[in-house]
């Protein structure tokens, strides 16, 4: 059979390849691995840390990128030789000829599609969705208004970390925070439609949360003014 087309179609994504690893000089990984040197900067130290993560999950894909461009041309350099011996389009594992319609669509094809080793579809999900699922039904009351709503999200994770993050105590979550909010305050604390316009438009509703909150303030008040 002829391949005369597809490797052709080889030879063009071979030289794509090469160029584009020449241009982004091998995606900037050549310059090193250390995080001032990749950012420009001279010292992370006044660096704001999302920042530093910024860079830091722009070199984790600079690496990926590399690696599966390093893989393709890898797959293109092994088919091309392939067909220079003559066995190129032969299943590596039947030993029948793999359809042109598979080719076409894949010219790195080693094996016909029923002896693809990618066969299974992988149900591996993130360990963190089995955290955020348990979440949802801990917070859930039945109630649209109370029911998880994502706020709590931070201060679940955080519990997990060894230590405190950008302040003291952030790590902790405060088992007193009100379901569905950030802070004890806005279980009680409201404004208009258009948001916050001023102290003046701050409004107080008297509920449950309002008379812990303010018992609270006053045991502490109490306790300062006796030291």
């Amino acid at each position: 059979m002829n391949y005369d087309h597809l490797k052709q179609k080889l030879l063009k994504r071979k030289q794509e390849i090469e160029q584009e690893f020449e241009q982004n000089d091998q995606f900037g990984l050549e310059r090193g691995f250390a995080s001032d040197m990749s950012s420009g900067e001279l010292s992370q130290y006044d660096n704001h840390p999302a920042d530093s993560g910024t860079e830091l999950y722009e070199r984790e894909k600079d690496i990926a990128l590399k690696g599966h461009l390093e893989e393709e041309l890898s797959d293109i350099k092994y088919s091309l030789q392939q067909m220079q011996k003559g066995t190129y389009g032969t299943c590596e594992v039947t030993g029948k000829q793999i359809p042109i319609e598979r080719l076409e669509a894949l010219p790195t094809a080693r094996t016909t599609k029923e002896a693809s080793p990618n066969q299974q579809i992988s149900d591996d999900r993130p360990v963190e969705e089995e955290v955020l699922t348990s979440m949802e039904e801990e917070y859930y009351t039945g109630s649209d208004e109370t029911e998880y709503n994502e706020q709590n999200t931070y201060q679940e994770v955080a519990s997990f970390n060894e230590n405190s993050m950008t302040y003291e105590d952030s790590s902790i979550i405060d088992n007193q925070d009100g379901v569905g909010y950030v802070e004890e305050y806005e279980q009680f604390v409201s404004t208009g439609i258009d948001g916050y316009t001023g102290d003046e438009n701050i409004h107080f509703q008297r509920n449950v949360q309002y008379d812990q909150y303010m018992n609270e303030q006053e045991n502490i008040d109490e306790e300062e003014n006796n030291q």
